[in-house]
């Protein structure tokens, strides 16, 4: 995840977002850094347009949100039976048999 925060943060200081200047980033958060991640980071990025990424994610969470909240509000919560029957000892014998 250091990675792509270091590609944000290169982007949003406007700065170009190279290998030098992620390992850079990495190094001086005292992340140690594995260069074959750097490169692969850049050269994924190579084409992408950053703040369109940016948008379209801001866009995409509350629509995607949105459908699971409504399916929360219409389910009631139903408590499962709570199981009084057994005693303690019942109970401490079946976590015992866990262990051997």
């Amino acid at each position: 995840m250091e990675y792509v925060y270091s590609a944000m943060l290169l982007h949003s200081a406007k700065k170009e977002i190279t290998e030098d200047a992620v390992n850079k980033v990495l190094t001086a958060t005292g992340v140690k850094v594995d260069d074959s991640r750097v490169k692969a980071l850049v050269a994924s990025l190579k084409d992408v347009n950053i703040e369109e990424a940016i948008e379209k994610a801001a866009v995409a969470a509350p629509v995607a949100a949105a459908p699971a909240a409504e399916a929360g509000a219409t389910e009631t919560k139903k408590e499962e039976p709570k199981d009084e029957g057994k005693s303690e000892e019942e109970a401490a014998e079946g976590l015992g048999s866990l262990f051997g």
